[in-house]
């Protein structure tokens, strides 16, 4: 049982502080810099969507607002199964190639048709819900002047720092950066933020069916071709503060539940053939077995309640547990229990996230997104809207995506 407890509590402290620890000690001995100039290269965006009609409108503006030269980009939106005004809106918008699908495919899908319609030399991934800073195009893109550089992620920040649980979460994100920052600086990061991320489009490869975490599955497999992953600062796009209820409990176990379907649909990740096998396991993989490496050193320092020593620790175990519900209870007012709270809350998201995987592990679209959608949505014939300079402007091609990604 001492084995047990020990075995445990070193896998968790390695996880938490341990990984970080090595990769300050690595940004101390050897720093990889990266050789960024201010460049200009086509540049699609691309953006998945589905039911965003009241967003869309001020997203496309955001879009419009960024400081890079107009003619030199292009913006390609992928409706999945919409069923609201998102299709209509999408039809009277200029400035946009739309792809209208029948059906909620599942965000994997809804990108894999928009990436080989796209003609720019680099590739943007964003979400509907940020706002991007007028600057972060370039921020990202100034990155690829450095010819070993092949993606590019984007910081993500919240407005206005909240008390409560919900500053509990913030503050885990701001550790999160912290992380991503020093594997960016001793070589590459984990992944990218999706709400903002750049990659080439050369390295861009087709995502397995139903993958639900494009922005660490492309990122890995840019590693993978021998590019450098890194993650720029400067390059910002701005959220509301993600509360710590429902709502963020389940975006969290879908998350989280995406890194077990990385295992399986891209096994490779666990060979030699990824460059980034150590940071991959250290950063995602050791996250995930945080709450069962808990409730082992709970349950085995109960065993040994004789000993002082283990008994004091499951005594302060207990108390941080009996915090957080607290924390949880109050919704944030007990400032003390926030910490704990947020804590335990984004560790039973992984837990759960175990069961979600497992239960929707041939469907993964439905953790996503719910049930896909079976019911008709408005379809537009093939058309090209053109604005006054007689340029291309709007697209909309009804669903028909071959497997290959391919638009009918």
């Amino acid at each position: 049982m001492k084995y047990v407890f020990w075995v445990s509590t070193i896998l968790v402290i390695y996880a938490y502080l341990g990984y970080p620890a090595m990769l300050w000690i690595l940004s101390k001995l050897k720093r990889k810099q990266v050789t960024s100039t201010p460049i200009e290269p086509t540049v699609s965006i691309v953006m998945a969507v589905r039911n965003e009609a009241s967003r869309l409108v001020s997203k496309l503006k955001n879009l419009a607002d960024v400081d890079y030269p107009a003619e030199l980009i292009e913006i390609i939106v992928v409706s999945d199964g919409s069923t609201d005004e998102t299709n209509e809106m999408l039809a009277k918008s200029t400035g946009v190639r739309a792809i209208i699908r029948l059906t909620n495919s599942g965000k994997a899908a809804a990108l894999n048709a928009a990436v080989p319609i796209a003609k720019g030399d680099i590739v943007v991934f964003t979400d509907v819900r940020q706002e991007i800073e007028p600057a972060a195009l370039r921020a990202l893109v100034s990155n690829f002047a450095d010819s070993e550089v092949g993606c590019v992620s984007g910081e993500l920040l919240f407005r206005g720092a909240r008390s409560g649980t919900e500053g509990g979460v913030s503050l885990y994100w701001r550790m999160e950066k912290v992380i991503r920052k020093l594997e960016a600086v001793t070589g590459s990061v984990v992944g990218a933020t999706g709400a903002l991320y750049a990659a080439r489009r050369s390295l861009v490869s087709v995502l397995p069916d139903g993958t639900l975490l494009d922005d660490v599955y492309i990122p890995m497999a840019v590693s993978r071709a021998g590019y450098r992953v890194i993650f720029e600062p400067a390059a910002r796009a701005w959220d509301e503060e993600p509360h710590a209820g429902g709502h963020e409990f389940r975006r969290k176990v879908r998350t989280l539940a995406g890194n077990y379907q990385l295992v399986q649909i891209a096994p490779w990740l666990l060979t030699r053939g990824n460059p980034l096998r150590w940071r991959f396991v250290s950063h995602k993989l050791f996250r995930l077995a945080v709450p069962f490496l808990l409730m082992a050193m709970f349950l085995s320092a109960i065993a040994l309640w004789s000993d002082d020593a283990y008994r004091t620790v499951a005594v302060l175990q207990g108390v941080f547990y009996f915090a957080a519900v607290l924390g949880l209870v109050s919704k944030g007012r007990i400032r003390m229990a926030s910490a704990p709270a947020s804590f335990c809350l984004l560790n039973a998201a992984a837990a759960a996230a175990l069961v979600s995987f497992v239960r929707y592990r041939t469907s993964p679209t439905k953790l996503w997104s719910g049930m896909p959608s079976s019911t008709p949505v408005t379809s537009f014939p093939d058309r090209i809207a053109r604005n006054e300079s007689s340029q291309d402007a709007l697209s909309v091609e009804e669903a028909g995506i071959s497997r290959s990604g391919g638009a009918k």
